[in-house]
């Protein structure tokens, strides 16, 4: 047989084989992984050894059903394949496997039978916490999570659930200082690139951006693409751009969006941006920085939202509201910067 063919897996051995190697008792193992339980350091240094040989790992799902800070986290996530979901996504479970916390993802996206099943192989598991992020996932899910007696955190979700943990983006002063921008930078004609999606935030963000304008004295044109992506944005550009009173200043729902606007804005309409166009965007993803945007955004606080998602997770205090700001990121969509 050639030494290069591939050693076949050994699998997982038991704590008593692991006891069994090292001669010692199947409760010396247990100690040995036992944090702050009593072993002599010649036992320990054998149960060690053993374990290595053995390919031994404690189970501690099993060891740990009873206790909180054992069990699993579970992450309802959806859309995520879009650039917000997936740096939410990646921010969460970076910090929670730096607190010692395993993460179980459900792609609330998938069919909604095999989403529930997951759930409710999740609830078997006795996951401690479920983390609901943006998105839409089906309110039967947030109860099932509820009823079932978990800790439940609610990100960018309004309204219901007073049993549950909220954390929310302060809305209202980005979509303040949106039309400000706006204003400051010389636009008579505002609008706004929405959707008709219908996630909470989505709607929120919409809601306060047009009372924002209206204290301003604007009545923003308002187009609805069926979904918050990138050829939306660019569908919004087509409806709001076209005709003579085209708007000289556009808050797009999402980055992507404003990604869409301005492509279509300067090739279907030959506009430059922000000479022609104003344009903000929102969620401060990779794209917006890139050269042919140089978008101005407002950064959503991913990673302070993983942290307190985190703390949330370890505390025992009762379910309370977590509001967090968000920043204007500057770049060259707006004519002048926080300087000017």
């Amino acid at each position: 047989m050639s030494a290069n063919l591939r050693k076949q897996p050994q699998g997982l051995a038991s704590a008593a084989e692991v006891a069994r190697l090292a001669g010692v008792s199947r409760s010396a193992v247990s100690r040995t992984f036992t944090d702050g339980a009593s072993v002599s350091a010649k036992t320990r240094e054998k149960v060690l050894a053993a374990a290595k040989e053995l390919n031994y790992h404690v189970n501690h799902l099993a060891r740990g059903i009873s206790k909180a800070e054992s069990r699993p986290v579970c992450l309802l996530a959806s859309n995520m394949t879009k650039p917000y979901h997936g740096l939410l996504l990646d921010a969460i479970t970076r910090e929670l496997q730096a607190a010692g916390r395993m993460a179980m993802v459900i792609n609330v996206t998938a069919d909604p039978e095999s989403a529930q099943a997951a759930l409710e192989q999740a609830l078997s598991y006795r996951a401690s916490a479920s983390v609901v992020m943006s998105g839409t996932p089906p309110e039967a899910m947030v109860s099932t999570c509820i009823d079932a007696g978990q800790r439940v955190i609610l990100i960018n979700r309004s309204g219901g659930h007073a049993d549950a943990d909220h954390i929310r983006i302060d809305y209202q002063a980005a979509m303040d200082d949106a039309v400000f921008m706006l204003k400051r930078a010389g636009c008579e004609r505002l609008a706004l690139a929405g959707s008709a999606k219908g996630t909470p935030s989505l709607m929120e963000r919409e809601r306060l951006f047009l009372e924002a304008a209206a204290k301003q004295g604007y009545a923003p044109r308002t187009f609805k693409a069926p979904n918050s992506n990138y050829d939306d944005g660019a569908q919004a550009a087509r409806a709001l751009l076209a005709g003579r009173d085209r708007p000289d200043g556009v808050f797009c729902l999402t980055d992507l969006m404003a990604c869409g606007l301005i492509d279509s804005a300067r090739l279907d309409f030959g506009l430059k941006v922000p000479t022609d166009l104003n344009v903000i965007g929102f969620d401060n993803i990779p794209q917006a920085a890139w050269a042919g945007y140089g978008l101005t955004t407002f950064a959503q606080p991913y990673e302070e939202i993983a942290r307190t998602v985190v703390r949330i997770v370890a505390d025992e205090t009762p379910a309370q509201v977590h509001s967090l700001p968000t920043a204007a990121q500057w770049r060259q969509s707006v004519l002048f910067g926080p300087a000017d």
